[in-house]
């Protein structure tokens, strides 16, 4: 489970400070497809930078599974995201000059593993995101959609249990789009715990729980039965 108690995030501006989150609390069971939603500005990305511990609180807690990551010290948290977490972002950031191949298999790398083994998750994952043809290809040759497949398979290769998804689709088209809420929504029938956070409403409708901020502040949280 992931567990948000009573958080807060300030940060300091030129003519004072603001509050981007103010007094949050929120669980999400293991397992679970959660789509944060919310305007700019709402402070959906921040919050799911803090429970990616890519931002530290101002007050408050996260623990995951019962580990109180705000006390984690700069090693501890690298080991942390590494095992635990996936990440997948709107700009992707897979290493251009890497072929598709490397940039998936980098995390392995990072977390101390190398020979066939490696061969064989990274040919797992390239396969579930239907890439296992472009596995030679250049990143700085992949299209858009192609692009934000081979993030997922980064995302994943090191089989975390959480995924966190910061507008993934925000630079595809719709096709595209489609082609990838149908992973997330693989990879949460597979067990992976999802956290997306998305501005579009009609991505929202694929996950099962839909939690809506304004402010700083949860204003909404709502199953969805209707979930596609």
């Amino acid at each position: 489970m992931i567990s948000i108690d009573k958080v807060s995030k300030k940060y300091k501006t030129g003519d004072g400070e603001f509050y981007a989150l103010n007094d949050v609390t929120l669980n999400i069971d293991n397992g679970e497809f959660v789509a944060i939603v919310g305007k700019s500005g709402s402070g959906k990305s921040t919050l799911l930078n803090l429970i990616g511990t890519l931002d530290s609180v101002t007050d408050g807690n996260i623990t995951v599974d019962g580990q109180d990551v705000t006390k984690l010290d700069d090693k501890a948290l690298a080991l942390f995201r590494n095992r635990n977490l996936g990440f997948v972002f709107q700009s992707f950031y897979l290493e251009p000059e890497y072929t598709v191949y490397e940039n998936v298999e980098l995390p392995l790398i990072l977390a101390g593993r190398f020979g066939k083994a490696n061969a064989e998750r990274v040919n797992e994952v390239l396969r579930l995101v239907e890439l296992t043809d472009k596995a030679k290809n250049k990143a700085k040759n992949l299209s858009g959609g192609e692009s934000q497949r081979v993030a997922i398979a980064r995302a994943i290769v090191n089989n975390p249990d959480i995924i966190l998804a910061d507008e993934p689709c925000g630079n595809l088209d719709t096709a595209n789009s489609e082609n990838i809420m149908h992973i997330f929504k693989t990879l949460h029938a597979q067990g992976k715990t999802v956290v997306m956070v998305t501005h579009d409403s009609e991505e929202a409708q694929v996950a099962s729980r839909i939690v809506t901020i304004s402010d700083g502040h949860i204003v909404s949280d709502e199953r969805n039965p209707s979930s596609k």
